[in-house]
């Protein structure tokens, strides 16, 4: 809520407002949102980013002040930069090369204000680094006679770091490395720094991934207290915990996953009841079980919060010991579950749900692709359990898209690796029926958590939510400019009801644009989140939604599974709504770490890939056009680059910002976002992470 208030401001600084008329603005109308609206109103006021007069409040005016706290974000390998200040609302203040000091982008910094500005940012000087962004760095290690440079992966670290002969901690030339107590105070000099660990040769398979792992602060290894307290976990079950718990060991139960999976989380089972109806479970291994709360292994989870996917390898959130053996819902073995069992007809209509502890013993491990095959041949091990299943996904899903649920066409790739770790192959994945079937019966267990909880907690007991807030307006006016700049239609005063994004999103379907228009809705949405207050799930069309099917990998479902416990029983919560708020701040935090290190690895593998196909020629699609360039994505591998207009000889290209194009000065030729396009590859740069095409005429 502060973030929207925040913006509200910005967007009107002359407003001066009453928060009941605020509460109108922003739908914060309940009670328990109002409330909570005005607290956030007061902290803004005390930290001078709001101003009041009586009852209003309006913009805090900082004409006196010169002295102010931001993150420097350095454009240009550091030949200009801006500092975005805190609890401040003075645009974001330019600094030309001369007044940056020693920051380095992202670092956490002190800037003096000039008394006079020219343009529409205020300009000023570093005067201090408060903190660095990077405390340590990983790169190439580069000897020559006698002087040692390590040159940074991280684009954003502008400078090569200087490491005297007494430092160099045995590292060899050519070694990827992680440098530590880097100290940099003079401009006219390089940063300084010392090595603190070696990952073998760069460009080798672990060197890279450690390399990944350690940009984004993620950690391969566990600490010895977390090892030593997953080593002593007994996979054993108790008579007396079988006898608290619904017994579905004899019920054809089966799990669904990819082929690579180490780690099995859920698992679903239908039969027919005498009424007629069908009971449908859906089991989620039962973690909080052997996670107890403030244990070595709970602490170390809530850090990681999540497991990361990197290409060829995974680092998980909790010891192999747990997530690969005991809670993981391997074929054969009895396993302690959380089972919502739904009964509901043949036409979905649920009639009524179980939430219960349970205990089952898969009967089968599929993969995605041996369920595809067993419901396209009409026959097989449990086609008629999975057939009736299907049926019922089917029927969900279109139940989903009618209430709203925008269906996103977003394509991955996935990577066929030798066994040293380089990427022989790149294809698109398939998405198949078999991948929509799990899919829905995990968002209906998420729903149902989700209400059954909101029903018996509201005012009382705190709550973890999945939430997804509506878009903003700017941005959806901008992507229904984009959206008319390639011949289609878009309403942003109708995007509130998603089904205007539903609309948009079926007519495309299929046609050369469909992923390119795909990518920029998303990018105008609101970012999913874990909050305590429940918003509803804007993208899915859900009044309530929770994560409650992977505690495995994600740490909110682990909380869930807790609170949720702690209901059926009748005990407290065990967390209050601040700590609550608190943790899903931070795994919301961690969720978008991850994200963008799974991004990075996927670009590095790419990058690898293309490395040796200098001069090959390739079908691309128009995926970004700036004043300087287009990006362009290869429709094959995915694979994002450049055109730079220096590049494009057979005229002078001027961007055109308002048309998504570049033109051709004299011949009026023109390239536009979502053009397909034939390329040539003409370099790839590993060091700095990037990809040059030129185009073909």
């Amino acid at each position: 809520m502060k973030k929207e208030i925040k913006a509200y401001f910005t967007k009107h600084p002359s407003i001066k407002i009453k928060p009941r008329e605020l509460a109108k603005k922003l739908n914060a109308r309940e009670a328990h949102l109002y409330e909570k609206m005005k607290v956030v109103l007061f902290g803004l006021y005390k930290e001078k980013f709001l101003d009041r007069e009586g009852k209003r409040y309006f913009l805090y005016s900082d004409d006196k002040q010169k002295n102010f706290t931001g993150i420097v974000q350095i454009i240009d390998e550091g030949k200009y930069g801006f500092v975005v200040l805190k609890n401040s609302n003075i645009k974001d203040v330019f600094v030309a090369e001369r007044n940056l000091g020693t920051a380095l982008n992202g670092d956490h910094v002190e800037v003096e204000l000039f008394d006079k500005h020219s343009g529409k940012n205020r300009e000023g000087r570093i005067v201090k680094v408060i903190e660095r962004k990077y405390k340590e760095v990983v790169g190439k290690l580069i000897k020559s006679n006698s002087t040692s440079f390590v040159i940074p992966d991280q684009p954003d670290f502008h400078r090569d770091i200087y490491i005297a002969k007494n430092n160099l901690k045995g590292a060899k030339n050519g070694d990827k490395v992680l440098v530590g107590d880097i100290v940099w105070n003079d401009r006219s000099t390089n940063p300084e720094g010392v090595i603190k660990d070696k990952f073998g040769k760069a460009g080798s398979y672990e060197a890279e991934l450690m390399n990944v792992a350690r940009e984004f602060n993620l950690n391969y290894k566990f600490p010895p207290k977390v090892i030593s307290q997953a080593n002593k976990t007994s996979a054993g079950i108790s008579q007396e915990e079988i006898k608290n718990r619904l017994d579905l060991r004899k019920k054809v139960v089966f799990t669904i996953d990819p082929d690579d999976a180490k780690d099995y989380d859920d698992a679903v089972s239908v039969e027919e009841l005498k009424n007629g109806n069908l009971s449908i479970g859906i089991h989620i291994a039962d973690v909080a079980h052997y996670v107890d709360e403030g244990s070595p292994i709970y602490k170390e989870a809530y850090k990681r919060a999540n497991s990361v996917y990197l290409v060829g390898s995974v680092i998980p959130m909790l010891p192999e010991k747990l997530s690969n053996n005991i809670c993981s819902l391997v074929p054969n073995e009895d396993r302690l579950t959380f089972s919502v069992i739904v009964e509901m007809t043949k036409r979905a209509k649920i009639v009524g749900y179980k939430i219960s502890k349970s205990i089952i013993n898969s009967k089968r491990r599929y993969t995605y692709n041996e369920v595809q095959e067993i419901l396209e041949n009409k026959s097989g091990e449990f086609f008629d359990e999975l057939n009736l299943l299907n049926q019922i996904a089917v029927i969900l899903r279109n139940k989903r898209m009618k209430v709203g649920s925008i269906n996103f066409h977003t394509p991955e790739v996935n990577f066929t690796l030798d066994e040293k770790g380089v990427p022989i192959e790149i294809k698109i994945k398939e998405v198949k029926d078999s991948h929509k079937l799990v899919e829905e019966f995990m968002l209906l267990a998420n729903q149902i958590v989700a209400k059954h909880m909101s029903s018996r907690t509201k005012d009382v007991s705190p709550m973890v939510y999945r939430v997804h807030d509506l878009p903003d307006e700017e941005k959806l006016k901008e992507f229904a400019s984009f959206v008319k700049s390639l011949g289609y239609s878009f309403n942003p005063g109708a995007a509130n009801n998603s089904k205007e994004f539903q609309r948009l999103l079926s007519e495309v379907e299929g046609r050369e644009d469909d992923a390119l228009i795909n990518e920029v809705a998303i990018r105008s949405m609101a970012k999913a989140v874990y909050s305590s207050d429940n918003i509803g799930h804007y993208g899915l069309g859900f009044k309530y939604y929770t994560h409650f099917t992977s505690p495995i990998r994600r740490f909110p479902d682990l909380i869930v599974h807790k609170l949720l416990l702690n209901n059926i029983k009748g005990n407290q919560p065990g967390y209050n709504k601040n700590q609550l708020e608190n943790m899903c701040e931070h795994c919301s935090a961690q969720e978008r770490n991850a994200i963008n290190a799974e991004r990075l690895s996927i670009k590095l593998k790419q990058i690898e890939y293309l490395k040796n196909k200098i001069g090959e020629e390739f079908t691309a699609v128009i995926s970004g056009i700036t004043n300087f360039g287009i990006f362009v994505e290869l429709r094959e591998t995915l694979s994002e680059g450049l055109i730079r207009l220096r590049d494009i000889k057979d005229d002078y290209y001027l961007f055109d910002e308002k048309q998504y194009a570049i033109v051709g000065s004299e011949t009026g030729k023109r390239y536009r976002l979502g053009d397909k396009i034939e390329v040539k590859l003409i370099r790839v740069d590993e060091s700095k992470r990037e990809i040059d095409f030129t185009l073909l005429n």
